[in-house]
């Protein structure tokens, strides 16, 4: 008996996601004058829900779950102190951001389609590619 693989629809590689880092997904964002000790998270884990970029490919498998790079609100600092993992994603209508953003390739994440929310935009080809050559250095696997 062959068991028959669906695509799970939705989230494609490119897209930009409101995604929920929070852990448990139930836990509320808390607020910015809580202590980093009392954080659903550990230690510089991103939490709260933010932007995501899709990096992962299509597949034929059942999973639920995407590969993703999380945004962040962009700090001229990541250039200056040579964060090389940061990416800048200017705000444009085609990604419809609400301001310009930090890609932090270093924060790469595979994630529940279930952490998912709104989609808000794409982006492009070349910030794709830069973003996924960042991660692939950040793990070692950049040539």
């Amino acid at each position: 008996m062959t068991r028959r693989r669906t695509r799970v629809r939705g989230a494609k590689r490119g897209e930009i996601w409101r995604v929920n880092f929070n852990s448990p997904l139930s836990a509320k964002t808390p607020d910015k004058w809580v202590n980093r000790d009392q954080l659903p998270t550990t230690g510089d884990e991103i939490f709260k829900v933010r932007p995501a970029v899709v990096v992962s490919v299509a597949g034929q498998w059942d999973l639920k779950l995407r590969i993703v790079v999380p945004l962040t609100e962009w700090n001229e600092d990541y250039v200056t102190n040579s964060f090389f993992w940061m990416i800048k994603i200017p705000m444009n209508s085609l990604n419809k951001l609400a301001e310009d953003s930090g890609a932090d390739t270093f924060q790469v994440k595979s994630v529940s389609t279930a952490r998912f929310g709104e989609k808000l935009g794409v982006v492009t080809r070349d910030e794709l590619q830069l973003l996924t050559d960042s991660v692939a250095f950040c793990i070692g696997a950049a040539q």
